[in-house]
């Protein structure tokens, strides 16, 4: 069979080889990524100061051509890891992942990086809008004005210390991004701020409106870069739950991890350290933002050995997903920090009939004195509110009063998607709604990312990023504060894991996966029908306004599908369908319950019994 890329692919590749420029990292492998024909992936990679041929290609066809890697170290001629020992195991590929990945690295150790898709596939990747910052460590006002709106915008319940620590480390990390590659937008007087709902003021480092996928691409080119011999990534790798030392003892500590192979088979690894970077749980709804890959994986293992979760109430949904989508397309809230208005169908009307400032016709005018660029709990929670009275399927953002070149110059990755929708980003309103976004819950750790049971560490055991819930947040997270948490978590755990973790916890003999005499699943249509059943029951009962009633159906329902699934689950052989509706169920039931225990209303947790 011939495996060669199809014409068109060697094509392109000879087209971007004339167009790469050198990295302005001396030694440093830039690593560009170009969709190709026929939904294949190319990969390019040089070397500063060389005249190198094209040291990987990676042509990703659905149909006949075999998988190269795209990152030279995703498989390092490895027979099995079986056996194999290494200093930290990261479950996750986003920018806490990685981040955390090259850091410890550099430091010396032996990391292995786990990621159940494509490295790219995370909800990083996804991130439009940018990363709250303030890069002058000297400007004690600005240092507070971001530590007071992000308090606010938690509803008093963020823990101080750790949002005035997170703030004034933020300069350095970004720092640390540049280094890595991250190429952030530049003005005049340096990197250009936007403004976003909630901050009083521009602090948003961003790279268009394409901030994650800069990020995510820097960050990968970074780990295939010299110096990183110590790093392994396997992409199609699915984690299934933590080995402790001793089971059902989550204070003895964490040795390991059991990984489901994309070959079907289970594979047991050694960790002296655990770490759980596998962002949130969008997938429990209908309407996500989140990419398919988001189904609360790191919350319901780390629930399963027995650690602390909290929080798991305050689900944030996004005010502006782009309408009549079959998957959901998020509109940055940068657009609103650039002067875009909330409206329904009838203000629009009216505003085009009366003229005036647009701004005045706004329904958030009614809920917020920031109107359209109020916190996002409370801008949702309005629309959710007007879109029940007015029976429309979505409220419009304006942005027919600014400058059209501007506008198309500063977001132009949704410029491309409304064009492929027959809108024209200025003219036409864009039809919006609120979708699930962003798990403001999750593990409880400290202040280096270590996960807590009652409180105390368990050792091994870390969590950062969407699936840490570290304070900062409180109950409602301001725009674009999780990007910073994320890499600010994620130095302070690769620094605390080199200090501490090398042979902490390593055993001689760990279990392998209880695989003896189970069956190959057979029959997956029923896990699609329960799936169905769970997104539906946590759309309508546990979603933006929950209710004493819609909450303990919700509970009866959940715990159904608990049950019928913990029978397949022993009956069968892990699948990745299978695992991933487990951990959704999981984290069902950790929202309800939290829903249910929460007797007041306050950010993103509503209750209408509770007015």
């Amino acid at each position: 069979m011939d495996t060669s890329p199809p014409n068109d692919l060697k094509l392109r590749t000879s087209i971007l080889t004339n167009r790469i420029s050198q990295s302005p990292q001396s030694g440093f492998f830039h690593h560009f990524r170009r969709e190709a024909a026929l939904g294949g992936i190319i990969n390019i990679e040089y070397q500063r100061g060389r005249s190198m041929p094209i040291s990987r290609v990676n042509c990703n066809h659905r149909f006949f051509l075999p998988r190269f890697n795209s990152v030279g170290l995703l498989d390092r001629s490895m027979e099995s890891v079986r056996g194999i020992d290494f200093d930290v195991v990261i479950v996750g590929s986003g920018i806490a992942g990685l981040f955390t990945a090259l850091r410890c690295t550099q430091r010396g150790l032996s990391v292995l990086v786990v990621t159940k898709s494509r490295i790219a596939s995370s909800s990083t990747n996804w991130a439009q809008g940018g990363i709250a910052a303030v890069l002058d460590v000297n400007d004690e006002n600005a240092i507070e004005a971001h530590v007071l709106d992000t308090i606010s915008s938690g509803k008093g319940l963020c823990d101080e210390e750790v949002v005035r620590s997170v703030v004034s480390e933020a300069a350095h990390r970004i720092s640390d991004l540049v280094s890595f590659g991250v190429g952030f937008d530049s003005g005049i007087d340096g990197y250009h701020k936007a403004r976003e709902g909630g901050h009083s003021e521009a602090r948003i480092l961003h790279s268009k409106d394409r901030t994650g996928a800069e990020i995510e691409g820097a960050l990968e080119a970074a780990a295939s870069g010299e110096g990183m011999t110590g790093l392994v990534i396997k992409e199609d790798w699915m984690a299934i739950d933590i080995i402790q030392k001793k089971h059902e003892d989550p204070l003895s500590g964490i040795c390991g991890i059991w990984c489901l192979k994309p070959d079907g088979l289970v594979e047991t690894i050694r960790g002296s350290a655990v770490i759980l970077a596998t962002g949130g749980c969008g997938m429990l709804y209908n309407s996500t933002t989140n990419p398919t890959i988001a189904t609360g994986d790191g919350v319901a293992m780390a629930s399963r050995c027995g650690a602390d979760i909290r929080d798991m109430e305050f689900v944030q949904f996004h005010p502006t997903a782009l309408e009549g989508q079959e998957r959901p397309f998020l509109i940055t809230e940068a657009m609103r920090g650039h002067g875009a208005v909330l409206m329904t169908v009838e203000d629009h009307v009216r505003w085009r009939r009366e003229g005036g400032l647009a701004s005045e016709y706004s329904y958030m005018k009614k809920y917020s004195p920031m109107g359209s660029l109020g916190t996002r709990d409370v801008v949702a929670r309005a629309t959710d509110a007007e879109l029940k009275m007015s029976g429309e399927s979505h409220v419009l953002l304006v942005t027919e009063h600014l400058v059209e070149d501007y506008l198309r110059e500063s977001f132009p990755t949704i410029c491309m998607r409304l064009d492929e929708q027959g809108l024209i980003l200025g003219p036409d309103p864009i039809p919006v709604r609120p979708a699930a976004h962003y798990l403001v819950g999750g593990i409880s750790v400290d202040r280096f990312g270590r996960g807590l049971k009652d409180g105390e560490v368990i050792p091994g055991l870390y969590a950062i990023g969407e699936t840490a819930c570290t304070g900062l947040h409180g109950a409602n997270r301001l725009a674009s504060n999780s990007l910073l948490e994320a890499v600010v978590f994620a130095e302070r755990c690769s620094e605390h894991v080199s200090e501490f973790t090398p042979g902490a916890n390593k055993i001689e003999d760990i279990p392998d996966w209880r695989a003896e005499g189970l069956p190959e699943l057979i029959e997956h249509a029923p896990l699609g029908t329960d799936l169905l059943a769970l997104r539906n029951t946590m759309t309508r009962d546990v979603g933006l306004v929950k209710s004493d009633s819609r909450l303990m159906r919700a509970k009866r329902r959940v715990s159904h599908l608990e049950n019928e699934l913990e029978t397949i689950w022993r009956g069968s052989l892990p699948t990745r369908e299978l695992v991933e509706l487990r951990n959704l169920i999981i984290c069902a039931g950790l929202i309800i319950e939290s829903s249910i225990e929460r007797r007041e209303n306050v950010g993103l947790h509503y209750n209408i019994d509770l007015e």
